[in-house]
């Protein structure tokens, strides 16, 4: 598949692409599911209060759940996320806080879809992963790279038809590019860089 467009824009963005502030396997792990439909920033935000009050896997997964719910209230889906981040927590420390290694053993961690499992392959393991968030899926759709309708179906045709070797560079520069400029109502059309390469490119009346 034509690679022109991701080509020009990986030469565009920094090397160095990251969203969440954490680097330890179990902090990074739960910090991914705490993002799901939240904005990072406020995820970063609100980690370094939990991490002060439960600092380890142990304590996270004794806590008392309600003390959980409020330190996460801001992020949404707050109850949700508070008991699949004790489950999870009580899952790591009964292994150890061993965490598994493979997409396979992760999804069966509570809370723990294919997109928290492959940011986990990628950013700990520093293996090749295809992170499929709502900005990758809609930038790789405009550009072409992909047309399923749910992100493991997106997934599967990345995995497909590019070289194992861009996955994970791929996931990061096209998220970050939907993050500045292909936007979900408004993309800025006029400013991106791969305007020319983009199937639903923005005319006046709208993304054809």
């Amino acid at each position: 598949m034509d690679t022109k467009a991701f080509d020009m824009l990986s030469s565009i963005y920094p090397e160095d692409i990251s969203f969440l502030k954490e680097d330890e396997p179990f902090r990074f792990l739960a910090s991914v599911l705490l993002s799901a439909q939240t904005r990072d920033d406020y995820v970063n935000a609100v980690t370094p209060v939990l991490w002060s009050r439960f600092p380890d896997v142990h304590e996270l997964a004794c806590a008392d759940i309600h003390e959980i719910e409020e330190i996460i209230h801001s992020l949404g889906f707050f109850h949700t996320k508070a008991r699949n981040l004790k489950a999870l927590a009580s899952e790591i420390d009964a292994r150890g806080g061993a965490i598994p290694s493979s997409i396979e053993e992760l999804v069966r961690l509570p809370g723990v879809g294919r997109k928290t499992a492959n940011c986990y392959i990628n950013h700990i393991n520093a293996a090749p992963a295809v992170i499929v968030d709502t900005h990758f899926m809609r930038v790789a759709k405009r550009l072409g790279y992909a047309h399923g309708n749910s992100p493991e179906e997106v997934e599967m045709e990345i995995r497909d038809g590019f070289d194992s070797s861009i996955w994970s560079r791929m996931s990061m520069v096209l998220n970050l590019h939907g993050r500045k400029y292909c936007h979900a109502r408004k993309p800025d059309c006029a400013g991106c860089p791969v305007h020319d390469y983009c199937k639903s490119r923005q005319d006046e009346s709208g993304l054809k």
